[in-house]
């Protein structure tokens, strides 16, 4: 509630100007500090920051683990993409009483997509929040969920994902694979969205030809194939300039996700397929995780039980947050659907 948000309170300013000093606070404390400072209202308290930088400095001494946690997300981007990496943060923190110490790498800062991943696999970031198709390559069992018009709507998904057959067999395969699944979520499915100057998307006949920007799964290289598209893999990082150049015609992103990253000022259209699921998940590095005492994995796994649930509550909000407004979206009817 807006009622006991700090940052209600706080004098009006320019964006730009608020941004300098984020940056400014950033590159002096660090960007957990700032991270903290702006979603607690301390961003132009000198003192408060002071305090704030002490608090994290004991934090960190106190603790027996550390855990480095990066997304693509900006922290303020949970208005619109519930990716709750501050709330995972305080809940870790809380759950474990101090015994690990979350540091936030938010924005990209240490990877996106598939590198980012990789990062995750490999140790070097011990969790983070992933698409579980720039995920597939590391860990190709997931790309099930990318089986087109099996578990596109969220509902759907949702049971999948927590079923047992998915948990017993799923989940091992992706642990061996180096990954501890925190929990799995999805704002919305997957779109077929097209640059300004490309056609608007109906039918597979309007797809002939199409360069259709795709992650690295290969069932939806195969889908977009089958629908008569060329689809190339380019990394989530330049994707964006792939657009503007002409390079890709496409891309297939939830609508949420499209607005988050500012695409809705470079596409066209935006048909909604409801197709496949735009699926993500929050893991750690399984021997990292495997390396906690038993009762801080359990501690861990309430933690993260806890970020989920706050994950579903925001979803409604992402939702009336999206501005794709400019673009035109369509949803085919059913028979198109079928076409």
């Amino acid at each position: 509630m807006a009622g006991n948000d700090p940052r209600a309170h706080a004098p009006i300013r320019p964006a730009g100007v608020e941004r300098r000093r984020f940056l400014r606070i950033a590159g002096r404390y660090g960007f957990t500090t700032a991270i903290l400072a702006w979603t607690g209202g301390i961003l132009w308290s000198d003192d408060a920051l002071a305090q704030s930088v002490a608090d994290e400095e004991s934090k960190q001494k106190a603790a027996k683990f550390t855990m480095i946690f990066a997304t693509e997300y900006k922290i303020e981007d949970v208005v619109r993409y519930p990716v709750m990496q501050a709330a995972f943060k305080a809940n870790v923190e809380a759950a474990s009483k101090g015994q690990i110490y979350v540091k936030l790498h938010p924005a990209g800062q240490l990877g996106v997509g598939a590198a980012l991943a990789q990062k995750i696999q490999g140790g070097t970031v011990q969790g983070g929040a992933v698409s579980l198709s720039n995920f597939s390559p590391f860990a190709p069992s997931v790309d099930l969920i990318n089986i087109p018009f099996w578990c596109g709507e969220n509902q759907k998904f949702a049971n999948l994902v927590t079923s047992a057959a998915w948990n017993g067999e799923i989940t091992p395969k992706v642990m061996a694979k180096g990954h501890k699944p925190m929990f799995y979520f999805t704002v919305d499915p997957r779109t077929v969205s097209t640059r300004k100057g490309f056609k608007l998307v109906r039918t597979p006949a309007d797809m002939q030809g199409m360069k259709m920007r795709v992650p690295p799964s290969q069932l939806l290289q195969q889908f977009y194939r089958l629908a008569g598209a060329n689809p190339t893999v380019v990394p989530w990082g330049e994707t964006a300039t792939a657009i503007k150049q002409g390079v890709a015609d496409g891309l297939d992103p939830a609508v949420s996700a499209l607005a988050t990253f500012g695409f809705h000022d470079i596409l066209g259209n935006v048909t909604t397929v409801r197709s496949v699921s735009d699926a993500q998940m929050f893991a750690a590095n399984a021997a990292w995780y495997q390396s906690l005492p038993k009762d801080l994995q359990v501690a861990f796994d309430a933690a993260s039980d806890k970020t989920y649930g706050a994950a579903g509550a925001a979803l409604s909000t992402s939702h009336r947050c999206s501005r794709c407004a400019r673009s035109r979206t369509t949803r085919p009817t059913a028979r198109r659907r079928a076409a």
